[in-house]
């Protein structure tokens, strides 16, 4: 059976690019429809109950996670549409979610297609497109949760819960309050990029820092409140001084 896609965009030239990608490059793909604008979108979301939608993540009216909140039910899956800005590319990723970066190109799409076919069973993406929602409405940073895979499971995070991020080659391994600490595929730099705005400094090759829990800076180390020395580098003193300044005003 093809999958019911909906896609929701206000350029009228994506809708081309769209059904032009389908047709020659995808296939088990059926368009159900084509909207301009986050209102029209609801509506034919409604009306068609498509299995997928690509969401463009910034349009006239509102954006697609405005779109979203307006929605009484989401029952279909999302792909997410953006040109490229961090802000959103790193919004979408914290929350787990899948994206597609315009100019969107064949390969990427089919990838995420097959991605789609993977997760089409399960309530993930569901769950994650609801924390997004939950994230964007919290008053401060702090309370927002990471979700992150972790060997054939999720891994949900609230960050106020995250003292630091260890660094181990291709592995992080993620130290939390309660003294627990999880295993993360994902790479320091990778925490670093979602979570540099959060209030995490990378303050050594090997570690980010939290800065809810950073007691002192003595030197090169920090000194945080689990008792922990986490180094700091020569490169990164000037900076990281700057930082806890800033950090301790703001606490």
């Amino acid at each position: 059976m093809s999958i019911k896609c909906l896609v929701i965009d206000d350029d009228p030239f994506i809708w081309q690019h769209f059904k032009d990608l389908f047709e020659d490059h995808v296939t088990g793909v059926e368009i159900l429809g084509f909207a301009l604008s986050g209102r029209e979108g609801i509506n034919k979301i409604e009306h068609l109950q498509p299995e997928l939608v690509f969401l463009d993540v910034q349009m006239a009216d509102m954006t697609g996670f405005e779109m979203l909140e307006q929605m009484d039910i989401i029952n279909f899956q999302v792909i997410f549409v953006t040109a490229h800005s961090d802000y959103a590319i790193k919004a979408i990723r914290f929350n787990a979610l899948d994206y597609l970066v315009k100019p969107i190109v064949p390969e990427e799409l089919k990838q995420a297609i097959e991605r789609y076919k993977k997760n089409a069973d399960s309530q993930v993406n569901h769950g994650h497109v609801e924390q997004a929602l939950i994230n964007l409405k919290a008053k401060k940073v702090e309370d927002q949760t990471l979700i992150l895979p972790a060997q054939g499971e999720e891994i949900h995070l609230v960050l106020k819960d995250i003292i630091k991020i260890e660094g181990e080659r291709n592995y992080s391994y993620i130290h939390l309050a309660n003294k627990s600490k999880k295993l993360s595929s994902k790479t320091l730099a990778w925490f670093e990029d979602i979570l540099s705005d959060k209030g995490f400094f990378r303050c050594h090759r090997s570690f980010l820092v939290n800065g809810l829990f950073v007691n002192k800076m003595n030197n090169d180390v920090f000194i945080l409140a689990d008792g922990s020395r986490v180094p700091i580098s020569r490169r990164k003193k000037s900076e990281a001084k700057n930082w806890y300044g800033k950090t301790t005003t703001t606490q």
